[in-house]
């Protein structure tokens, strides 16, 4: 067949940005954004999108390429920059709130950062961050442009002199000329990872990765026109899971609110008539353990559809969450899979299983969504790259490939290099196939705990833990062991209504649910579980805790215990950890 040329008709770059120039078309009088008591419509908000990228491009002299940083809730402005500053050819770099000064300097100087917009309630923290860069003496600085409330906005100026972000919507010319996408592999946003495994790295997400990633996720979660969404998952965690943009493409209303507290959402839920969210495991215990959770089940019938990702959530949990009138579906994604990688599909056969069979295939990860080629788990140790058995039993790493996996890491070639093998992404994350090609997590490659040569997933564990009524959280993570090189430690927070509950208690409980060899030798009870900015279980710290235990101690014979002794612990079980987790990646099965 002889070749045929492209041309405006037949061809067009892939962005998200299209989905904001159809919505103000198509859905031009629909509700847009909720935030507090004002109210925008499509094409207002499309209005205001091109405002700010001429006003970025004419009077801050934002061009190609340039990193745009902003440090703020799920309000408006936040929402308006996810399209903004790619149309004014920019990349745009969403700070997670919850980080420190240090840490946010640290993004600042990496990303060469031209502008940071903040949120006026952060002011302080961006202060900080400046002062950590100018005593490091890293220049140039951004220029910082302070959102104000919309009501506020015309009352305070910018603290370093420069217009305030409804001021710069003003100053906009809807008349100007923007850049026209032309390649889709350029650059659309720049995500620091949680450093929950390393220091943050920078992942960078193209126009073609992040359009393909949203249609996927908006077809296969099944999210038909007119939703209402609420956001109770940050914007700044993977562009909001690429949500930010598909709500457009829906013709959506985007419900902002600053704060996840129960209050918050419910009032939202209720006054708003909310059909969508997204949000982590650690939001429903919000939602749940509240006094707003028992008023609002009284007084409204509702169902909203949730898109739940990190940690698994446990059976049990599932259930609770179905009662209420939640409707989960779980996700599996990292970073550098723009967001969700994985969904747990439905099937309508399940529907007649008993609901304890429903809620345990629920928790499971699910199968690649549509953006990705294909997903896999293997023998990442071997050299061969061998794929494990789908029998449910067999584990390996789970890795992936296609167009929504990361262009790469933003100046580091290294870690990019050891990201990507034999045309694979891998992801760092221990899994099993089951015979339905379904993929269910395990552990992180790091958390596998191996004791007396038996390999010992910590969600197993947790699994079991949190199916006990007492427990509201739970986490297990490896304790040194004289005998068996390292033992499960576990970290309980309990409900706080319930009785006292001991150690014995528990021990007792997992005795009667899992195998010998898993139980944990010690529980220690916390009041809450310490958490990273993006609100997951900072097991690293709980691995410190956990090292200064030794199974069958006493307090008093652990407040004895010499620092070299652990030391030399330390070095015997890191060395054997290392030998097993190579094993686990080969041949070996739980």
């Amino acid at each position: 067949m002889e070749a045929l040329p492209k041309n405006p008709a037949n061809f067009a770059a892939l962005t998200p940005l299209t989905f904001l120039h159809r919505a103000a078309t198509v859905y031009s009088t629909r509700t847009s954004i909720i935030y507090n008591h004002n109210h925008f419509t499509w094409e207002q908000t499309h209005t205001r999108c091109r405002c700010l990228a001429t006003a970025l491009r004419s009077l801050l002299h934002i061009s190609k390429n340039d990193v745009v940083s902003v440090l703020a809730p799920n309000i408006p402005a936040m929402y308006e920059m996810h399209f903004a500053v790619p149309m004014a050819g920019a990349i745009l770099n969403t700070i997670n709130t919850r980080l420190d000064a240090p840490t946010i300097a640290l993004i600042l100087h990496h990303s060469e950062a031209k502008l940071l917009f903040v949120d006026y309630q952060l002011v302080p923290l961006a202060s900080n961050a400046l002062r950590h860069l100018r005593e490091a003496k890293a220049e140039p600085l951004p220029i910082i442009i302070v959102i104000e409330e919309p009501a506020d906005a015309t009352t305070h100026k910018n603290a370093a002199g420069g217009l305030e972000y409804e001021e710069l919507i003003t100053a906009g010319d809807l008349t100007a000329e923007l850049p026209v996408i032309t390649d889709e592999w350029d650059a659309i946003s720049l995500n620091y990872t949680s450093g929950t495994t390393s220091a943050p790295k920078g992942v960078v997400y193209s126009h073609r990765g992040t359009y393909l990633s949203t249609l996927s996720l908006l077809l296969q979660w099944g999210m038909g026109t007119e939703p209402v969404y609420l956001w109770s998952l940050p914007m700044f965690h993977c562009n909001g899971w690429t949500f930010t943009w598909g709500i457009a493409a829906r013709g959506g209303t985007n419900v902002c609110i600053r704060s996840t507290s129960a209050e918050d959402m419910y009032k939202a839920i209720t006054n708003h008539g909310v059909t969508h969210m997204c949000c982590a495991p650690v939001v429903f215990n919000i939602l749940f353990d509240s006094r707003e959770a028992e008023d609002h089940k009284k007084k409204t019938n509702f169902a909203v559809e949730v898109l739940t990702g990190g940690a698994p959530p446990p059976a049990s949990l599932l259930e609770k969450v179905n009662k209420m009138g939640f409707h989960v579906t779980h996700a599996y994604g990292m970073t550098e899979a723009t967001g969700a990688a994985l969904l747990c599909e439905w099937r309508a056969e399940w529907n007649q299983l008993p609901a304890e069979q429903r809620a345990r295939l629920k928790a499971r990860q699910g199968i690649s969504i549509l953006s990705l080629t294909e997903v896999d788990v293997k023998e990442t140790s071997r050299l061969t790259m061998e794929s494990v058995p789908r029998d449910g039993k067999a584990v390996g790493e789970i890795v992936l490939r296609g167009s929504s996996v990361m262009k790469g890491y933003f100046k580091n070639e290294k870690a990019t290099a050891e990201a990507f093998r034999d045309g694979w992404f891998l992801t760092g994350d221990v899994g099993v196939v089951h015979q339905d090609g379904y993929v269910e997590i395990k552990d992180r490659i790091k958390d596998i705990i191996i004791s007396g040569g038996e390999n010992i997933c910590s969600m197993e564990v947790e699994k079991v833990l949190y199916s006990y009524y007492k427990v509201l959280e739970a986490a297990v993570v490896a304790m040194p062991h004289a005998r068996w090189g390292e033992t499960p430690c576990a970290f309980v927070v309990v409900k706080g209504e319930v009785e006292k509950v001991t150690e014995d208690e528990i021990l007792a409980y997992c005795g009667s649910n899992m195998p010998r060899f898993m139980v944990p030798r010690k529980v220690v009870f916390l009041e809450e579980l310490p958490k990273n900015s993006t609100g997951k279980i900072e097991k690293n710290k709980l691995r410190e805790m956990a090292r200064e235990f030794k199974a069958g101690m006493v307090k008093s014979e652990r407040s004895s215990l010499q620092g070299t002794k652990i030391k030399k612990m330390e070095k015997k079980t890191t060395a054997h950890s290392k030998q097993s987790v190579e094993k686990v990646l080969g041949m070996s099965r739980l």
